[in-house]
């Protein structure tokens, strides 16, 4: 992963000071882009170890159109933890408690057992909206994934092998529950020898944080429609708006740089998968991977 590791060095170096909604402040730069070939392993960082169990249920919650985190409570992944419980604190007048500290984190563990407990709990304060997953399966009305790989299959020369989250018609929904689409675009490819390429267009980039999540996960979203559309992995494209590191993740840039990086892992997927709607987390072995210890870093929110 020397390309991230460039485009890390870069941001660092180069970026220059910039406010965000957080009020950490970053180091941001507009405009990069980095390039993985698929076929030389899959792109998982091994300068830090990287949630991929995480990586692999949020995809899949994704490609089922899922909007609730109770698929992801029940599989232990909590990196949406936080949004619908700041919601569930607005509406019942407890909004005003301070992010983070004692009583904000016993809260929040409640809460999440209360979703993975109470069904009914669950519909009712685990919905995030229109976000991912509802974009990709129901944009007013058009179920984009399952267009694209129809379409890969029966014209894969197209232009216009496209998928959208950015809804501007449900956009400020989608705000509600946290945030507008980050990754808002990706577009596939299929080349003259049958090898398939993604790009994704990402408007925000949380470098350090958000990014090697990023890549990973829509890595495997190549290699899954690849499998299932009978075609041989070509590239992962990563475009970027504004790229940045958040100010109070210096120290842990600065560790990060610092390492050198293993050879990438494989990702073995089980072959006889033949529908991307068929895929479980069960399909997915990750082989030879070598990484060093993680690094903690505070999230913006």
């Amino acid at each position: 992963m020397k390309a991230y590791l460039d485009l890390l060095q870069d941001v660092y170096d180069n970026g220059v000071g910039k406010d965000d909604r957080t009020g950490t402040g970053t180091r941001s730069v507009f405009g990069r882009q980095l390039r993985c070939d698929l076929s030389e392993g899959f792109p998982l960082l091994t300068t830090k170890k990287v949630f991929l169990r995480g990586i692999i249920h949020e995809l899949l919650w994704f490609i089922r159109g899922d909007t609730n985190i109770k698929y992801l409570v029940d599989n232990k992944v909590g990196i949406w933890n936080e949004w619908p419980y700041q919601n569930y604190l607005n509406k019942s007048g407890q909004g005003d408690l301070e992010k983070h500290s004692e009583q904000w984190q016993n809260g929040l563990d409640a809460f999440i057992e209360n979703i993975r407990s109470d069904h009914d709990f669950a519909i009712q304060w685990g919905e995030l909206g229109p976000v991912y997953g509802k974009q990709w399966r129901d944009f007013s009305g058009i179920d984009q994934i399952k267009w694209v790989i129809n379409e890969i299959k029966t014209n894969p020369t197209s232009r216009r092998l496209i998928v959208s989250a950015w809804n501007p018609a449900e956009i400020e929904e989608m705000a509600k529950a946290g945030l507008p689409p980050c990754h808002t675009l990706f577009q596939f490819y299929v080349s003259h020898d049958k090898k398939l390429s993604c790009q994704l267009y990402q408007r925000s980039a949380d470098l350090f944080l958000g990014v090697p999540f990023n890549i990973a996960s829509y890595a495997l979203l190549t290699m899954m429609v690849a499998q299932v559309c009978d075609l041989e992995l070509g590239e992962f494209v990563h475009a970027f708006g504004d790229v940045h590191i958040y100010n109070n993740h210096e120290e842990q840039v600065l560790e990060q740089l610092s390492r050198s990086p293993s050879a990438l892992p494989t990702m073995k997927i089980n072959p006889s998968v033949k529908s991307l709607f068929d895929f479980t987390f069960e399909d997915f072995e990750l082989q030879d991977y070598v990484a060093q210890s993680s690094i903690k870093a505070p999230v913006a929110v």
